[in-house]
């Protein structure tokens, strides 16, 4: 049964197509293996109090008829049996060796293609990384090219990539957690938490600033342009107290927001009295088992199995890795690898994390964007039937797609400027869609 029993996992997760018939055939193997056909040729056991009532056998006979022997034609009926459910199971076993046969074809048909559609990413040049997630497997684990051209070091599926702007989930994550402790609403004025803002964003609340319908300003725009020193999350609060303006009115217009993601990093901060790599820390990765993903401050905790961001500079790859706003971490500052957003897509998968509420609220379109296509929810990106979002910063292109209603997710993280990851990964997606 234990060496079935492992046939049936070895088969079953190597699965993406016929996993269905598959699992059914398994269900038929067990079955058959616990019938009476079967469970009948097993030795009769005693149980302690019949060996106390029965007496001591005193001859040969009594000997045979004690230990229940069967008869010359009992042991004929037993060994028909025997015969039968071993053909049963040798027929069982070959369909699914055959469906199993099926599945593999399958397996190396989508592969192969995946390797085609990657083939940028290949040979010694920074690489990417790719997942795909079906009904809760991740059942695409492949990475491509190298995560430290200089060092020629291999990217693998447990490389650290910069997120960039994937890293607004996680932010938007933290603030709904803090309200469902009831510590923050969501309708609450963001100057309630950070006081030092100037008036002008009297009206904005933390459901703008997750929705990129605030108005506020986009630190960028008012940074120093010529700047080698690196901002964190405070500097933008900084900067935008010196600027008593927004761009429109809160909840009148929409225009994604970089400051709005730092600002609600240090909300965090205020309320939960904790740093914000910290609390992300504790109150996700943690739990969910991303021990190497984190928010990257310069001096903390080492990134391991790091990814360095490269852009393509005259026909040959340049290290590109920081930026001045590589460190303001509540609007882009996470690094994680494909094996720990495939613990990050479980978590969106049921309450284990977030309640049903709070995924439900992260999910919904909350405001039409500036692509007639596109709605936002909080962090995520809302497209027909599509969860996603990019991320894009210097030497970093990042895309995770999720599908819920056909519990399929695929994620590509990769350590260059170019080219965009989001279409490549809808191709990659239809492969699988396709066979449904």
């Amino acid at each position: 049964m234990q060496a079935w029993a492992t046939l049936s996992v070895k088969l079953s997760t190597a699965m993406t197509r016929n996993g269905a018939e598959l699992h059914a055939f398994m269900g038929a193997a067990s079955t058959a293996l616990s019938s009476p056909l079967v469970s009948g040729l097993k030795p009769r056991l005693h149980k302690p109090e019949e060996f106390a009532a029965e007496a001591a056998p005193t001859n040969v006979k009594d000997i045979r008829e004690h230990q229940h022997c069967p008869s010359p034609s009992q042991s004929d009926s037993i060994r028909s049996l025997r015969m039968r459910a071993f053909f049963l199971l040798l027929l069982l076993l070959a369909s699914v060796m055959t469906l199993a046969g099926c599945a593999t074809k399958g397996n190396v048909m989508q592969a192969s293609a995946i390797d085609k559609l990657m083939h940028r990413y290949d040979g010694k040049v920074p690489g990417a990384s790719v997942l795909v997630v079906k009904d809760g497997v991740a059942i695409v684990r492949r990475s491509y090219g190298l995560a430290n051209v200089e060092d020629a070091i291999a990217a693998t599926p447990a490389t650290n990539y910069r997120l960039a702007s994937v890293t607004k989930q996680f932010t938007a994550a933290a603030i709904l957690l803090l309200v469902e402790d009831g510590r923050v609403a969501l309708d609450d004025r963001v100057r309630k938490w950070l006081p030092s803002l100037p008036h002008a964003t009297d009206a904005i609340t933390l459901r703008h600033l997750l929705t990129h319908t605030s108005g506020v300003i986009d630190y960028e725009d008012v940074m120093s342009q010529t700047t080698t020193i690196q901002l964190r999350d405070a500097d933008v609060l900084r900067l935008l107290q010196s600027h008593d303006r927004t761009y429109f009115a809160a909840g009148s217009g929409y225009r994604y927001s970089n400051s709005g993601y730092a600002l609600l990093a240090l909300v965090v901060e205020r309320v939960s009295h904790r740093g914000f790599p910290a609390f992300l820390r504790e109150n996700i990765f943690l739990p969910l088992a991303m021990h190497d993903t984190l928010a990257y401050v310069q001096g903390g905790p080492a990134i391991a199995d790091r990814a360095y961001g490269y852009s393509e500079i005259e026909k040959s790859w340049k290290r590109t890795d920081q930026s001045p706003t590589s460190a303001v971490l509540g609007d882009g500052g996470i690094y994680s690898s494909i094996d720990d957003l495939a613990k990050w897509d479980a978590a969106l998968q049921d309450g284990r994390l977030l309640s049903d509420a709070s995924r439900r609220l992260a999910f919904a379109p909350s405001t039409p964007t500036d692509d007639p296509q596109v709605a936002y929810g909080f962090g995520w990106r809302i497209t027909g039937d599509t969860l996603w979002h990019s991320g894009e910063t210097i030497g970093f292109r990042n895309v995770i797609v999720r599908y819920p209603r056909q519990r399929l997710t695929v994620a590509i993280l990769s350590n260059r400027n170019e080219p965009e990851p989001y279409r490549t990964a809808q191709a990659i997606a239809r492969m699988f869609l396709d066979n449904e």
